[in-house]
Protein backbone atom coordinates (compact mmCIF):
# COMPACT_ATOMS: atom_id res chain seq x y z
CA UNK A 1 0.00 0.00 0.00
CA UNK A 2 3.22 2.22 1.11
CA UNK A 3 4.11 1.49 -2.79
CA UNK A 4 1.00 1.99 -4.37
CA UNK A 5 0.81 5.43 -2.50
CA UNK A 6 4.18 6.66 -3.72
CA UNK A 7 3.59 6.03 -7.40
CA UNK A 8 2.75 9.64 -7.75
CA UNK A 9 5.79 10.93 -6.22
CA UNK A 10 8.12 8.44 -8.35
CA UNK A 11 6.52 10.06 -11.31
CA UNK A 12 7.03 13.40 -10.02
CA UNK A 13 10.67 12.72 -9.35
CA UNK A 14 11.36 11.05 -12.62
CA UNK A 15 9.64 13.87 -14.27
CA UNK A 16 11.50 16.68 -12.72
CA UNK A 17 15.25 14.99 -13.69
CA UNK A 18 14.60 14.60 -17.10
CA UNK A 19 15.21 17.04 -20.36
CA UNK A 20 11.78 18.27 -21.87
CA UNK A 21 12.37 16.28 -24.96
CA UNK A 22 11.93 12.99 -22.90
CA UNK A 23 8.97 13.85 -21.24
CA UNK A 24 6.11 11.71 -22.62
CA UNK A 25 3.21 9.91 -21.46
CA UNK A 26 3.84 6.49 -22.48
CA UNK A 27 7.87 7.18 -20.95
CA UNK A 28 6.66 8.39 -17.82
CA UNK A 29 7.67 5.20 -15.94
CA UNK A 30 11.10 5.09 -17.73
CA UNK A 31 13.89 6.44 -15.72
CA UNK A 32 15.98 8.91 -17.28
CA UNK A 33 18.25 8.54 -20.12
CA UNK A 34 20.69 11.56 -18.58
CA UNK A 35 20.06 13.44 -15.26
CA UNK A 36 19.19 17.28 -15.88
CA UNK A 37 18.64 19.70 -13.36
CA UNK A 38 16.88 22.41 -16.10
CA UNK A 39 14.10 21.68 -14.58
CA UNK A 40 15.01 22.75 -11.37
CA UNK A 41 17.14 25.40 -12.46
CA UNK A 42 13.75 26.97 -14.70
CA UNK A 43 11.08 26.07 -11.46
CA UNK A 44 13.54 27.85 -8.85
CA UNK A 45 14.11 30.88 -11.09
CA UNK A 46 10.34 31.40 -11.33
CA UNK A 47 9.30 30.29 -7.63
CA UNK A 48 11.83 32.10 -5.45
CA UNK A 49 10.30 35.73 -4.83
CA UNK A 50 6.61 34.16 -4.33
CA UNK A 51 8.44 31.13 -1.89
CA UNK A 52 10.46 33.61 0.46
CA UNK A 53 6.99 35.21 0.25
CA UNK A 54 5.22 31.98 2.13
CA UNK A 55 8.46 31.81 4.19
CA UNK A 56 7.39 35.01 5.36
CA UNK A 57 4.26 34.55 5.68
CA UNK A 58 4.06 31.26 7.25
CA UNK A 59 6.25 31.76 10.40
CA UNK A 60 4.55 34.80 11.65
CA UNK A 61 1.20 33.57 11.05
CA UNK A 62 2.07 30.51 12.62
CA UNK A 63 3.86 31.92 16.09
CA UNK A 64 0.95 34.06 16.08
CA UNK A 65 -1.82 31.63 15.51
CA UNK A 66 -0.24 29.00 18.04
CA UNK A 67 1.06 31.98 20.99
CA UNK A 68 -3.24 33.24 20.58
CA UNK A 69 -4.68 29.86 20.38
CA UNK A 70 -2.46 28.82 23.74
CA UNK A 71 -3.71 31.91 25.81
CA UNK A 72 -7.48 31.45 24.49
CA UNK A 73 -7.27 27.77 25.64
CA UNK A 74 -5.63 28.39 28.98
CA UNK A 75 -8.53 31.18 29.56
CA UNK A 76 -11.68 28.64 28.44
CA UNK A 77 -10.33 25.97 30.17
CA UNK A 78 -8.61 26.70 33.46
CA UNK A 79 -10.26 30.66 34.62
CA UNK A 80 -13.78 29.99 33.33
CA UNK A 81 -16.34 33.12 33.84
CA UNK A 82 -20.10 33.45 33.59
CA UNK A 83 -20.62 32.58 29.78
CA UNK A 84 -17.03 30.77 28.77
CA UNK A 85 -18.82 27.78 27.65
CA UNK A 86 -21.20 29.44 25.26
CA UNK A 87 -19.09 32.15 24.06
CA UNK A 88 -16.18 28.79 23.44
CA UNK A 89 -19.02 26.87 20.99
CA UNK A 90 -19.64 30.21 19.78
CA UNK A 91 -15.94 30.43 19.05
CA UNK A 92 -15.83 26.76 17.83
CA UNK A 93 -18.03 27.90 14.78
CA UNK A 94 -15.25 29.76 12.81
CA UNK A 95 -13.79 26.27 11.88
CA UNK A 96 -17.11 25.61 9.82
CA UNK A 97 -17.19 28.80 7.90
CA UNK A 98 -16.78 28.35 4.30
CA UNK A 99 -14.05 30.73 2.76
CA UNK A 100 -16.28 31.77 -0.46
CA UNK A 101 -18.70 32.83 2.27
CA UNK A 102 -16.48 35.44 3.66
CA UNK A 103 -14.39 36.63 0.57
CA UNK A 104 -15.94 40.23 0.03
CA UNK A 105 -16.45 41.09 2.60
CA UNK A 106 -12.97 40.29 3.52
CA UNK A 107 -11.53 41.99 0.33
CA UNK A 108 -13.55 45.19 1.87
CA UNK A 109 -12.48 45.06 5.45
CA UNK A 110 -8.36 44.68 3.90
CA UNK A 111 -8.85 47.51 1.98
CA UNK A 112 -9.97 49.61 4.10
CA UNK A 113 -7.37 49.12 6.50
CA UNK A 114 -5.07 49.33 3.97
CA UNK A 115 -3.40 45.41 4.07
CA UNK A 116 -5.30 44.08 0.66
CA UNK A 117 -2.32 43.38 -1.05
CA UNK A 118 -0.26 42.48 1.40
CA UNK A 119 1.97 39.58 3.70
CA UNK A 120 0.48 41.41 6.43
CA UNK A 121 -2.17 41.26 5.28
CA UNK A 122 -2.79 37.50 4.60
CA UNK A 123 -1.20 37.02 8.06
CA UNK A 124 -3.88 38.68 9.30
CA UNK A 125 -6.37 36.80 7.88
CA UNK A 126 -4.60 33.29 8.64
CA UNK A 127 -4.12 33.81 12.36
CA UNK A 128 -7.93 34.96 13.08
CA UNK A 129 -9.05 32.05 10.59
CA UNK A 130 -6.46 29.66 12.75
CA UNK A 131 -7.63 30.73 16.20
CA UNK A 132 -11.02 27.81 16.47
CA UNK A 133 -8.92 25.16 15.60
CA UNK A 134 -5.57 26.38 18.04
CA UNK A 135 -7.96 26.93 20.58
CA UNK A 136 -9.81 23.84 20.36
CA UNK A 137 -6.04 22.02 20.78
CA UNK A 138 -4.91 23.93 23.80
CA UNK A 139 -8.30 23.80 25.41
CA UNK A 140 -8.61 19.99 25.08
CA UNK A 141 -4.74 19.76 26.09
CA UNK A 142 -5.06 22.01 29.27
CA UNK A 143 -7.99 20.47 30.59
CA UNK A 144 -5.65 17.13 31.43
CA UNK A 145 -3.57 19.36 33.74
CA UNK A 146 -3.73 19.04 36.96
CA UNK A 147 -5.84 22.17 39.00
CA UNK A 148 -3.91 21.27 42.01
CA UNK A 149 -0.72 22.98 39.72
CA UNK A 150 -2.52 26.26 39.31
CA UNK A 151 -3.11 26.36 42.75
CA UNK A 152 -0.18 25.55 44.00
CA UNK A 153 1.15 28.91 41.88
CA UNK A 154 -1.38 30.76 43.30
CA UNK A 155 -0.29 29.85 46.40
CA UNK A 156 3.10 31.37 45.73
CA UNK A 157 1.81 34.62 44.63
CA UNK A 158 1.44 33.73 40.73
CA UNK A 159 -0.97 35.92 38.66
CA UNK A 160 -2.67 34.92 35.67
CA UNK A 161 -0.01 35.34 32.95
CA UNK A 162 2.75 34.58 35.92
CA UNK A 163 1.24 31.45 36.12
CA UNK A 164 0.42 31.07 32.38
CA UNK A 165 4.27 31.86 31.39
CA UNK A 166 5.51 29.90 34.40
CA UNK A 167 3.61 26.50 34.41
CA UNK A 168 1.58 25.95 31.57
CA UNK A 169 4.01 26.60 28.92
CA UNK A 170 6.28 24.14 29.61
CA UNK A 171 3.97 21.58 29.83
CA UNK A 172 2.16 22.57 26.86
CA UNK A 173 5.54 21.81 24.39
CA UNK A 174 3.36 18.62 22.74
CA UNK A 175 0.58 20.95 22.03
CA UNK A 176 2.72 23.63 20.80
CA UNK A 177 4.56 21.31 17.96
CA UNK A 178 0.63 19.81 16.44
CA UNK A 179 -0.33 23.34 16.30
CA UNK A 180 2.33 24.71 14.30
CA UNK A 181 2.70 21.46 12.46
CA UNK A 182 -0.89 21.91 11.66
CA UNK A 183 -1.03 25.86 10.97
CA UNK A 184 2.46 25.31 8.80
CA UNK A 185 0.91 23.09 6.52
CA UNK A 186 -2.67 24.77 6.11
CA UNK A 187 -1.09 28.25 5.92
CA UNK A 188 1.94 26.98 3.24
CA UNK A 189 -0.68 25.04 1.19
CA UNK A 190 -3.66 27.15 1.29
CA UNK A 191 -4.90 28.66 -2.34
CA UNK A 192 -8.03 30.52 -2.73
CA UNK A 193 -7.09 33.51 0.04
CA UNK A 194 -3.30 33.32 -1.15
CA UNK A 195 -4.37 34.14 -5.23
CA UNK A 196 -7.39 36.64 -4.45
CA UNK A 197 -5.60 38.99 -1.82
CA UNK A 198 -2.84 39.62 -3.18
CA UNK A 199 -1.72 40.34 -6.69
CA UNK A 200 0.95 38.23 -8.74
CA UNK A 201 4.51 40.74 -6.73
CA UNK A 202 2.89 39.49 -3.48
CA UNK A 203 1.73 36.11 -4.29
CA UNK A 204 2.77 33.05 -2.43
CA UNK A 205 4.07 30.00 -3.92
CA UNK A 206 1.35 27.88 -4.70
CA UNK A 207 0.16 30.79 -6.54
CA UNK A 208 3.25 31.03 -8.58
CA UNK A 209 3.06 27.09 -9.12
CA UNK A 210 -0.17 27.26 -10.50
CA UNK A 211 1.22 30.09 -12.67
CA UNK A 212 3.93 27.46 -14.14
CA UNK A 213 1.96 25.72 -16.40
CA UNK A 214 2.08 27.73 -19.90
CA UNK A 215 -0.52 28.69 -22.16
CA UNK A 216 -0.02 26.10 -24.68
CA UNK A 217 2.82 23.67 -23.95
CA UNK A 218 3.35 22.68 -20.25
CA UNK A 219 7.05 21.52 -19.51
CA UNK A 220 5.84 18.92 -17.22
CA UNK A 221 9.47 18.35 -16.16
CA UNK A 222 9.63 21.62 -14.73
CA UNK A 223 5.91 21.66 -13.36
CA UNK A 224 7.15 18.58 -11.34
CA UNK A 225 10.31 20.21 -10.10
CA UNK A 226 8.14 23.36 -9.11
CA UNK A 227 5.35 21.17 -7.29
CA UNK A 228 8.28 19.06 -5.13
CA UNK A 229 10.50 22.75 -4.74
CA UNK A 230 6.90 23.64 -3.26
CA UNK A 231 6.28 20.34 -1.42
CA UNK A 232 9.57 20.06 0.26
CA UNK A 233 9.34 22.66 3.66
CA UNK A 234 6.13 20.91 4.47
CA UNK A 235 8.03 17.46 3.64
CA UNK A 236 10.87 18.74 5.99
CA UNK A 237 8.27 20.13 8.64
CA UNK A 238 7.27 16.04 9.41
CA UNK A 239 10.12 14.54 9.10
CA UNK A 240 11.55 16.53 11.74
CA UNK A 241 8.33 16.58 14.11
CA UNK A 242 6.34 13.67 12.84
CA UNK A 243 6.66 11.68 15.91
CA UNK A 244 5.88 14.93 18.30
CA UNK A 245 3.25 16.12 16.30
CA UNK A 246 1.65 11.69 16.92
CA UNK A 247 2.39 12.01 20.47
CA UNK A 248 0.51 15.90 20.77
CA UNK A 249 -2.47 14.72 19.07
CA UNK A 250 -2.72 11.66 21.00
CA UNK A 251 -1.99 13.74 24.14
CA UNK A 252 -5.16 16.23 23.68
CA UNK A 253 -7.27 13.62 21.74
CA UNK A 254 -8.17 12.07 25.54
CA UNK A 255 -8.26 15.08 27.52
CA UNK A 256 -10.79 17.77 28.16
Amino acid sequence: MAGLFLLPVYVMGVTSLKPFAEVSLDAMWKLPSSISLEGYARAWSKLAPHFWNSVALVIPATLLSAALGSLNGYIFSKWRFPGSETLFTAFLFGMFIPYQSILIPLIQFLQRIGLYNSIPGLILVHVVYGLPITTLIFRNFYAGIPDELLEAARIDGAGLLRTYASVMVPLSIPAFVVVAVWQFTNIWNEFLFAVTLTTPRSQPVMVALQNLSGSQIVQWNVQMAGALIAALPTLLVYLVLGKYFIRGLLAGSVKG
